[in-house]
């Protein structure tokens, strides 16, 4: 959250039918409101969070890494020998790095959100009548974002001509 990095994205994905999986914050904000609670997914820190522990600087990601098992599997496994076979070592030793020593975006912090919201995600695609109408509902409702109001709004609270 915080970074606004995959909202403009879930735009174009919602309209074609997807469900959004992501953190309250960007766009998601937007189509969380336009398509109701049961129509997409957020998980995670809010933007609000994130932003204090970029003031605080109090966000360690080696913490999260040492003290949860299922994090440590995880990021374990980017340099594991599985990996390893069919990726870049280097890069994938430097996401690793990353991970652990920058977490610029903070993704430890949001990773159990994360496992536990993708599990409910697979439990609600198994009914097919129900997830055709979360994505019905946001094919429906992703009008909102049609580049006419958004230049309008634009025109009018921006730029004024």
């Amino acid at each position: 959250a915080s970074k606004e990095a995959s909202g403009t994205g879930n735009m174009k994905f919602m309209l074609n039918g997807a469900v959004t999986l992501g953190t309250e914050d960007g766009a998601n904000v937007e189509i969380h409101h336009l398509v109701g609670d049961d129509n997409i997914f957020v998980f995670g820190a809010s933007s609000d969070e994130v932003i204090m522990h970029y003031e605080k600087k109090d966000y360690i990601s080696k913490d999260f890494y040492k003290r949860d098992k299922d994090i440590k599997e995880a990021v374990d496994f980017i340099t594991s020998d599985e990996m390893l076979a069919v990726g870049n070592k280097e890069s994938l030793a430097r996401l690793k790095q990353e991970l652990l020593d920058k977490d610029w975006f903070m993704t430890l912090l949001d990773f159990k959100a994360y496992t536990e919201k993708k599990e409910e995600i697979l439990k609600a695609y198994e009914n097919r009548s129900e997830w055709a109408k979360k994505m019905l509902v946001n094919i429906a409702k992703s009008g909102y974002f049609s580049s006419d109001r958004a230049i309008e709004e634009y025109n009018r609270d921006i730029w004024k001509l």
